[in-house]
């Protein structure tokens, strides 16, 4: 995979490194598995500027719920980059972190397991 960050031929960027999207950080300040739901908020759907084109787009993608995985597989991120945009995401106000309900013996819920997988299936 190529990592370099130029303009290609047609002018759009290319892929840039992973640690440039999250500002060298690699980890995010909340524990995100990749079954958490995230959602994006009223103030993140209002939001015009002050924002990377990338926090801008996941935004948008989580206007419907999406699972931490979800949004690394639709955005082709890594998993650790995504956690850590979406924790400084929610962090800002601009998506919500939804927990899941945990079933017996702390657990995740079935139901959520199969619409995660669902999803996931799709992608």
């Amino acid at each position: 995979m190529h990592w370099g960050s130029a303009l290609d031929e047609g002018g759009a960027a290319g892929l840039v490194r992973p640690y440039f999207r999250t500002h060298g950080r690699t980890r995010p300040t909340r524990d995100l598995p990749v079954e958490t739901l995230v959602s994006t908020t009223a103030r993140g759907r209002a939001m015009t500027r002050g924002s990377t084109p990338e926090e801008s787009e996941i935004c948008v993608l989580c206007r419907t719920s999406q699972s931490v995985a979800e949004v690394a597989a639709r955005r082709r991120l890594p998993l650790g980059v995504a956690r850590v945009l979406l924790s400084d995401l929610a962090d800002r106000g601009l998506v919500a972190v939804h927990t899941a309900k945990h079933g017996s013996g702390n657990r995740p819920n079935m139901d959520l397991m199969k619409r995660i997988l669902h999803g996931l299936s799709r992608l």
